[in-house]
């Protein structure tokens, strides 16, 4: 039975059995955790995300206010010129009228830690195991893995959700990823990085257990001029069964912005 019980406590901490170091269980079958907005909340001190111009102020549509499209503060000091450029672009684009979307309004994947800001209105469920932590947001069921208590790869192939590797630090799941490709966005202002983007977040239950609190700290030489952090919050919402959010087999540019849907083929290969 000591045997057994030695086998079974990453299984009991998990699951919310009272240890002194139990890991924080942020799992739930019937609870989903809803992000309280789309963009990224202020640090404490110092450089903080890109926000929205002042002279125009970004709502949306839960506001309460008239929603308006976001359009980037292009004084953020963490801006290198060419990410400004391509920040400005965009804004133009946008109070010209034509609106560049989300990942999340045209069907791409997020990116970290665009991850963070995906979707407001859909749930984000942990599945924590011992060797992993799967993290899936309900929207288009976008899927991480985070694999627990192991180094970085030597060589590490840039890819889409690049390589997250994490560990418990207390009451926190921190993760850190690199190995990220150049083709997301760091948030929903559209703001480019290069591969050598570096991501940490620390995950951190608040509240008695309803709200998870996420501290961001981003690098990139490429992109940056410096580190910067960002905060995020969610709120834990009873759900039923997670549901089938399809989003590529609706990808269809019914704006007439000029995007190109996914590709389908002519006829069925079965």
């Amino acid at each position: 039975m000591a045997c057994a019980s030695v086998a079974l406590w990453p299984f009991i901490a998990v699951q919310g059995a009272p240890h002194e170091n139990a890991i924080p269980n942020f799992s739930s079958a019937d609870t989903g955790w809803f992000p309280v907005s789309d963009d990224f909340q202020l640090p404490p001190s110092g450089p903080g995300p890109v926000v929205s111009d002042p002279e125009h102020p970004y709502y949306s549509n839960q506001s309460g206010k008239q929603p308006t499209d976001r359009i980037a503060d292009l004084t953020n000091p963490i801006l290198q010129p060419w990410v400004r450029e391509r920040l400005k672009k965009t804004n133009d684009e946008t109070l010209a009228g034509r609106i560049p979307f989300s990942p999340r309004e045209t069907c791409h994947f997020a990116g970290v830690p665009g991850f963070d800001v995906f979707s407001r209105l859909r749930p984000v469920y942990f599945l924590q195991r011992t060797r992993e932590v799967t993290i899936i947001n309900e929207g288009d069921q976008q899927v991480r893995h985070v694999y627990m208590n192991v180094p970085h790869s030597k060589n590490v192939k840039p890819s889409w959700y690049g390589e997250s590797v994490g560990r418990y630090e207390g009451d926190e799941l921190v993760i850190d990823t690199i190995g990220l490709n150049d083709k997301t966005y760091v948030d929903n202002y559209l703001t480019p990085h290069t591969t050598r983007l570096h991501v940490i977040e620390r995950f951190k239950l608040a509240d008695g257990g309803k709200a998870l609190q996420l501290s961001i700290t981003v690098e990139d030489p490429g992109a940056f001029n410096m580190a910067w952090s960002a905060r995020q919050t969610y709120r834990r919402m009873p759900q039923e069964k997670m549901q089938e959010a399809v989003c590529a087999e609706n990808n269809v540019d019914y704006f007439g912005k000029g995007y190109f849907p996914i590709p389908e083929a002519d006829k069925a290969d079965f």
